[in-house]
């Protein structure tokens, strides 16, 4: 684990396991990269896998005011260079789906490979960008802990919330501690984020894309727009919008077996 600094009160916490092709997952809203800790070990024995919090969640800095989805993405860019990430897979949840379409469209020759995992390329309706608007209001005025509480189990398959009761309290937790100006901050980047389905189209680079049958949030048809090459396309069936938690061992081998045969075919 460790602390990169960016720049003078700009700093972000990257945790990494494993060797060899470098694998970073962003994880989405009011998440952290201790979404990613039931696959890390297992997907470590095959990829290097580096996870980290994005700008205003968990460890790393909160700056006050709204965000971009393109100012997140250079975040992401600075710490592989800090790294010396000379190229990469990157693999985005929901927002983290966000910032990487972004980052694939500036920064194309920087990556191996890229993935949604439940995630999409549109930009908010009208609806939504009104909900993220509301959102924010509801954490000014409730507290992050009241709007973490409604939104986390609205995030898993609502089949099976008895089965993953400790899997909901753990992406519980997790959400307290996202900084309320960061999950500000981030609302009003996904507010704002624009169309991005044509970087899915228009790269030569292997794509992945992961949907949950049972995703409230994602559905299936609004993340498969792209039918060219080198795509490959899945759905858990099991999964909610959270199949991190939800499938684990799912989701490890559907990136494994991309990285072995779409990213380093023999």
């Amino acid at each position: 684990m460790t602390q990169i600094q960016l720049r003078q009160g700009l700093h972000i916490h990257v945790t990494e396991k494993g060797t060899g092709t470098p694998v970073m997952l962003l994880h989405g809203f009011c998440g952290s990269s201790g979404y990613f800790a039931p696959i890390v070990d297992k997907l470590s024995e095959h990829c290097r896998v580096l996870t980290l919090d994005l700008r205003g969640h968990g460890k790393s800095a909160a700056p006050n005011g709204p965000y971009t989805i393109e100012e997140m993405a250079d975040d992401i860019i600075q710490v592989a260079f800090k790294l010396q990430l000379e190229r990469f897979v990157l693999l985005g949840h929901s927002l983290g789906g966000y910032i990487t379409l972004s980052l694939a469209e500036r920064y194309e020759n920087r990556l191996l490979g890229f993935g949604l995992i439940h995630s999409n390329g549109y930009p908010d309706n009208e609806e939504g960008k009104a909900r993220r608007l509301q959102a924010v209001e509801n954490i000014q005025t409730a507290g992050i802990v009241t709007f973490v509480d409604k939104l986390i189990p609205s995030l898993f398959n609502p089949d099976r919330l008895d089965q993953l009761g400790s899997q909901i309290q753990a992406a519980i937790q997790i959400g307290y501690h996202t900084p309320p100006q960061g999950a500000i901050g981030a609302s009003l980047a996904m507010r704002e984020r624009i169309d991005r389905r044509h970087v899915m189209d228009q790269s030569s680079l292997p794509l992945l894309l992961i949907a949950g049958r049972k995703d409230s949030k994602m559905t299936p048809d609004k993340l498969f727009t792209t039918t060219r090459d080198k795509v490959s396309s899945h759905v858990i069936e099991d999964a909610g919008h959270m199949s991190m938690m939800e499938t684990p061992d799912e989701l490890v081998e559907l990136i494994r077996s991309f990285v072995k045969d779409q990213v380093n075919p023999v």
